[in-house]
C-alpha cells in the first residue's frame, strides 16, 4: 500500500510559483545574513573613531576573522546537527544564534567581548547559508538550479545595501551599537515566519524514517518522491559515508578543485565586505563616500546574480563563473589606481556584478558534480572549507592596513580572483579523468564476471 503510494505522481506542477514559499522563507534568512556580515564593514570607520572602545586596524582584521572562523565552525557543523534535528529547525536556530551575536556586540563595552559577540553570530551564519543553499536546490524546477540559486543569493546584496544604510544613517545620528541593536531583528522577523512556514526537506524526512510525510511534502510542493538514495544517510557513519562519497572516482579530482575556487570567492567576498569601506577611506575618499561603496558593489552584486543565473543554466555555472573571477581581478586591479570619484563608483559597481556571483556559481557548480544524496555534503563542504578564505581574507587585509600597505589589498583581491578562475576551470577536466579512472577499475572487474 505504502509503497503504491510512493510510486504515484506528484499531485502539484513543479513550478517557481509552487515552491515560491520556499524560495522566499529563504530569500528572507539570507537577507538577513547579508545584513549581519556587512554591518561590520559598514560601521568599522566609526568604531574606529571611538577611543572608548579602543578598537585598532590590527585588531579589527583578527575580530573579522574570529566572524568567519565562527563561520567555518558552524559550516563544518550543521550538517552532522541537521541529521537529528532537520534543516528547517537548524535553519531557525542559526537565525537565532547570529541575533544573540549580534546583541552581545550591542551591549560589548571591550573589543575582546565585542569579538567574542562576532565569533557567536559566525557560527550561525555559517551554518544558515548552506542549509538554504540545499533547500532552494532541492526545491528548485527542473534546469533551473542556478537560476533559483542566483535568486537566492540576490538577498544577501540587499542585505548588505541594508547594513550600508544603517551605517550611513544611524550609525553617525546614534552611534554603531544601535547598528548591531538592528541585527536582532531577525530572530524577531524571520524565526516565526520559519517556524510556521517552512516545510522540511523530503529527503531529511525520508532519511528519518518519515515515509508519509516526506511524500505529502513533495506531492504538496510538485517535487519527485525521493529516494532511498536521495536521501542523506543520518548519524555520524552516515556522514563519514557522505564524506567519503565526494572523493568517489568520478569527483576526487573535482572535489578539491571546488574547494580552492570557494577559498578564493570567500576571500574576495568576505575580504570586500570587512575592508572595502576603510581602504577607500585610506586611499582618500571622504567617510561617507567610503561607506556608500559597499552599497555600491552590493547593488552591482543583485545585476550580477540576476545575469549569472541565467547565463549560467544556457551556458553552464563553471563557464560563467571562471570568467566572472577574471573580471573581478582586472576590477580589483583598476581599484588600486587613483580614480576620479564617479568613474571609481562605476568600477565598484561592475566589480560587484562580477565578484559575488563568481562564488555563488562555484556552488552551482557543485550540482554538476555531485549526486543528489551527495549534495548537502558537497555543499557543505564546499562552503565550509571555502571558509577558510573568509578567515584569511579579513585577516590579512588587517595586517596590510597595520603596515601601511592597504593598497596591496587590492592585488591580494586580483590574485585570488585568479586562483579561483583556474580553480573552477579545471572541474571539467577533473571530472573527465575521474570517470576515465572509474572505467579503468571496473574494467577488469567486467572482464572476470564475462570469463567466469
Amino acid at each position: 500500500m505504502n509503497s503504491s503510494h510512493s510510486s504515484a505522481a506528484p499531485r502539484s506542477p513543479h513550478t517557481f510559483r509552487t515552491v515560491f514559499p520556499v524560495l522566499a522563507l529563504c530569500w528572507l534568512a539570507v537577507f538577513f545574513d547579508g545584513m549581519d556580515v556587512n554591518i561590520y564593514g559598514a560601521v568599522m570607520p566609526h568604531m574606529l573613531d571611538d577611543s572608548g572602545l579602543g578598537l585598532t586596524p590590527a585588531t579589527a582584521g583578527t575580530i573579522g576573522s574570529w566572524t568567519t572562523f565562527g563561520m567555518l565552525i558552524g559550516a563544518l557543523t550543521a550538517g552532522n546537527l541537521t541529521d537529528w534535528l532537520g534543516r528547517r529547525l537548524m535553519l531557525v536556530a542559526s537565525v537565532t544564534l547570529f541575533s544573540l551575536g549580534s546583541a552581545i556586540c550591542a551591549v560589548a563595552p571591550s573589543v575582546g567581548l565585542f569579538g567574542a559577540g562576532r565569533f557567536v553570530a559566525g557560527l550561525g551564519l555559517g551554518g544558515l547559508m548552506p542549509l538554504c543553499l540545499a533547500m532552494v536546490m532541492e526545491f528548485a524546477p527542473p534546469r533551473r538550479a542556478a537560476l533559483t540559486t542566483g535568486l537566492l543569493m540576490t538577498s544577501y546584496h540587499f542585505g548588505g545595501m541594508a547594513a550600508t544604510g544603517l551605517g550611513l544613517t544611524l550609525a553617525p545620528a546614534a552611534g554603531w551599537r544601535w547598528v548591531f541593536w538592528a541585527g536582532v531583528l531577525p530572530a524577531l522577523v524571520a524565526v516565526p515566519l520559519l517556524l510556521k512556514l517552512l516545510p522540511e526537506s523530503p529527503g531529511v524526512l525520508l532519511a528519518h524514517g518519515e515515509r508519509d510525510k516526506a511524500d505529502a511534502v513533495a506531492d504538496r510542493y510538485g517535487l519527485p518522491r525521493p529516494t532511498e538514495v536521495a536521501a542523506p544517510a543520518a548519524g555520524a557513519a552516515g556522514r563519514l559515508a557522505a564524506i567519503r562519497a565526494l572523493f568517489r572516482p568520478e569527483s576526487r579530482w573535482a572535489t578539491p578543485l571546488l574547494w580552492l575556487a570557494s577559498f578564493s570567492g570567500l576571500l574576495l567576498v568576505y575580504g570586500v565586505s570587512t575592508w572595502l569601506p576603510q581602504m577607500m577611506r585610506a586611499s582618500g575618499y571622504g567617510l561617507n563616500s567610503s561607506i556608500s561603496f559597499l552599497m555600491v558593489i552590493n547593488a552591482g552584486g543583485i545585476v550580477g546574480l540576476l545575469i549569472a543565473g541565467r547565463a549560467a543554466d544556457r551556458f553552464g555555472a563553471v563557464r560563467v563563473s571562471a570568467i566572472w573571477f577574471v573580471l573581478t581581478a582586472a576590477g580589483a586591479l583598476l581599484l588600486k589606481s587613483q580614480l576620479p570619484l564617479g568613474v571609481t563608483y562605476a568600477v565598484v559597481a561592475v566589480t560587484g556584478v562580477f565578484l559575488f556571483s563568481a562564488q555563488v556559481m562555484v556552488y552551482a557548480a557543485t550540482n554538476t558534480v555531485y549526486r543528489d544524496s551527495e549534495r548537502a555534503a558537497g555543499l557543505g563542504w564546499v562552503t565550509g572549507i571555502g571558509r577558510t578564505g573568509a578567515v584569511v581574507g579579513p585577516w590579512l587585509i588587517g595586517v596590510l592596513a597595520t603596515t601601511g600597505n592597504q593598497s596591496w589589498g587590492f592585488t591580494t583581491f586580483a590574485l585570488a580572483g585568479l586562483v579561483g578562475a583556474v580553480a573552477i576551470a579545471l572541474v571539467p577536466l577533473a571530472r573527465r579523468i575521474g570517470r576515465s579512472d572509474a572505467s579503468a577499475a571496473l574494467a577488469p572487474v567486467a572482464a572476470t564476471a564475462g570469463l567466469s
